[in-house]
């Protein structure tokens, strides 16, 4: 009876593991589903990604941003990702890594009193940081961020002139305290891989920030970026948001897509 026991119990433990599994997936698919339904009457998520090609570990955390972006009817999602240059050492440079977001990255460490930077990393709304890879803790914190009091929307318009873009916005709510920051946003890429940690993988990316410029706020106000070579209006997107200099709580955020 003994060895019975014994059995069952290496057989359930794998089988209860699975059914685990399963429930887990089914509850993560519900919530992603959850959160790209169009909300106008609930709050908003600004979803940072801090990643790079030369990351091992980086792919599932890419991967789920793509999942919560494809098909996504939530106009109060923001999601961006950042690609930092301190794994360009590691035999593959990554061709969207700028050093600008590696000192973002390293701001929020200040502002989130962190001991290191890592990737990848995901901050929602400025305020709570957490490995990009965890499904459960990146789609629970967007959850909340979606269910708290919605603020004040920006409006926002674009005027192209040759190899600049320049975003004129309103709606902002006064605080000598705040930037405005305005990042355009290159929807999709796929880069092979051919050295690194990645090395052999062909890689696909999805809201990859190539242009981030900043500025004092005020309640209107124009900003101008410069366009990257390969810009095209179709499959590019522009992402503005509020930031508290000295917290990093993000507090009013638009888009424009094309």
């Amino acid at each position: 009876m003994k060895y019975f026991k014994e059995i069952a119990l290496y057989i359930g433990l794998p089988l209860m593991f699975i059914a685990m599994m399963a429930f887990s997936n089914t509850n993560h698919k519900t919530m992603i589903e959850n959160i790209q339904k169009d909300s106008h009457d609930k709050g908003f998520a600004v979803v940072e990604l801090f990643t790079s090609e030369g990351c091992w570990s980086c792919p599932p955390a890419d991967e789920l941003i793509a999942k919560l972006q494809k098909g996504n009817n939530n106009q109060q999602l923001y999601i961006m990702a950042f690609h930092v240059d301190y794994w360009d050492h590691q035999g593959w440079k990554d061709r969207f890594s700028q050093a600008d977001f590696t000192e973002r990255q390293k701001q929020y460490a200040s502002w989130l009193r962190l001991n290191n930077i890592y990737t990848p990393q995901l901050i929602v709304n400025g305020r709570t940081e957490m490995v990009g890879s965890e499904e459960g803790a990146v789609l629970g914190a967007i959850s909340a961020a979606l269910q708290e009091t919605n603020a004040q929307p920006l409006s926002l318009k674009a005027a192209q002139a040759n190899s600049e873009l320049t975003i004129s916005y309103s709606g902002a709510v006064p605080n000598k305290k705040a930037r405005i920051l305005v990042a355009l946003v290159q929807k999709n890429a796929s880069s092979q891989v051919n050295a690194g940690e990645n090395a052999g993988k062909q890689l696909t990316h999805v809201q990859i920030v190539r242009r981030l410029q900043q500025q004092e706020l005020k309640e209107e106000g124009e900003v101008t970026l410069s366009l990257p070579d390969d810009f095209r209006k179709n499959g590019w997107e522009v992402i503005a948001f509020v930031q508290h200099k000295n917290t990093g709580a993000i507090t009013q955020a638009a888009k424009l897509v094309w």
